[in-house]
């Protein structure tokens, strides 16, 4: 009847165990039958991260599943607290901070406990510096950041391919293109099959200093017939309500206004000039990300179809960034079977980097930021443009990113009225 019982106990079982490194953290995911009733500890001299999981049989190899990572050395078994529980040790290179949770089941898995493994003394994500010569122009750098990775395969197709692995590729052409482009940069926030999260992604970009944020993800539906390609930017209401959370961080106005946060003290008044010069920020972000979106439209309906014909909204963590213009691009719905057969196509990927990165071209030839390489070329190049209906001064000012008076100026304008075709030129910012 003993024995009867201590089985009857261990209901749940670790059926598989699988690692994720990328270049500063390791994630560890245990499989399970069933929802995880877990405990842990560490130990030092050596490190060891001790798991404990009651109610649950462990008869996997994890020998079988594990290759040694920079931060984790062996996983073990050890000698459990009762008959009816598993003791698993991470055997650690050093000291690390560690995060467990449990994960519902989601297609194609199903309970999982979670071990986020990260050394925060030693990112190696490192801002992007030139190596060449100090005086020389810098490169406009542009984040990549490809969509989900690691434990999250993002939508699946209904003929197994994982959205995270069409991300990945589209992105790191795009960043090929993009880099044999002098005067431009690319970072990318993953280079290989490894989780971030949404909300760290604008993170990495502003560390590297990013003039442009494009995220890449292809669309799913529950049913095959929708089809093509869609961008999407911030919505105004999610826009809102992270300039309001950026406020309330008082500590990280820096990162966003440089010199002139340290002079900003926590005052009524000065905060509200702080807000004031962060409200500028994103909508100079909001406009340009908008700006590009439409260009990005017009070159991706020239290698596939469309799902939406113009710029969407939406709350998405991943645009987040009040000073960094960002979208996010739909290459295709993987969950159409012939978009996902194209989308397993090289050619095809090629295409929707090479259409993306056309956009990008044309936005920064037309608008690039100051102290560039490409900005410096500009100011040898007259700029101009002609007046659309619906346009007015304050609008081109504000989307070229300089004065009413310097056109004005340029264009011998005693107004600030324009007309319909008139072509005006846009002075360096």
């Amino acid at each position: 009847m003993l024995l009867v019982s201590h089985f009857c106990l261990a209901q749940n079982a670790i059926e598989a165990l699988r690692l994720w490194p990328s270049p500063d953290n390791t994630r560890v995911v245990l499989d399970l039958t069933d929802e995880p009733e877990y405990s842990y500890f560490t130990l030092s001299n050596p490190e060891r991260l001790v798991i404990d999981l009651a109610n649950t049989k462990g008869e996997i190899d994890f020998s079988k599943f594990v290759k040694p990572t920079d931060l984790v050395k062996k996983v073990r078994y050890s000698t459990a607290k009762s008959d009816s529980s598993v003791r698993v040790v991470l055997e650690l290179s050093r000291k690390l901070n560690a995060e467990i949770f449990a994960l519902p089941p989601t297609p194609p898995y199903k309970n999982r406990l979670v071990i986020d493994l990260s050394d925060k003394s030693e990112s190696t994500q490192q801002v992007i510096m030139s190596s060449e010569n100090s005086t020389r122009d810098r490169d406009i750098i542009i984040a990549i950041d490809a969509g989900h990775g690691g434990e999250d395969p993002g939508s699946i197709g209904r003929g197994g391919t994982y959205e995270k692995n069409i991300t990945l590729s589209v992105s790191s052409r795009l960043a090929k293109l993009i880099n044999a482009e002098p005067g431009l940069r690319a970072i990318m926030t993953r280079t290989g099959d490894y989780y971030i999260s949404p909300n760290n992604r604008p993170d990495i970009a502003r560390k590297n200093k990013a003039d442009l944020f494009i995220s890449i993800h292809a669309d799913a539906f529950t049913t095959p017939q929708p089809k093509g390609a869609s961008v999407w930017v911030l919505s105004m209401g999610r826009a809102n309500s992270e300039l309001g959370r950026w406020m309330e961080r008082t500590e990280r106005h820096s990162e966003l206004l440089g010199g002139a946060a340290e002079v900003i003290q926590d005052t009524a008044s000065e905060r509200y000039l702080a807000k004031a010069l962060l409200d500028m920020s994103m909508d100079h972000s909001l406009t340009t990300s908008y700006d590009i979106s439409k260009m990005v439209i017009s070159e991706l309906k020239q290698v596939t179809s469309l799902h939406k014909k113009l710029p969407q909204a939406a709350s998405l963590a991943v645009l987040t960034s009040p000073d960094i213009p960002s979208i996010l691009v739909e290459v295709g719905f993987i969950s159409n079977p012939n978009e996902e057969k194209n989308l397993n196509w090289s050619k095809h990927r090629q295409k929707l980097a090479a259409s993306v990165f056309s956009a990008i071209k044309q936005h920064f030839r037309k608008l690039p930021p100051d102290g560039t390489l490409w900005a410096n070329n500009a100011r040898s190049e007259k700029r101009t443009h002609k007046v659309r209906s619906g346009e007015s001064l304050s609008l081109l000012a504000q989307r070229y990113n300089v004065r009413i008076s310097a056109i004005k100026e340029a264009n011998n304008m005693r107004s600030d009225t324009v007309r319909i075709g008139q072509v005006l030129t846009i002075p360096s910012t």
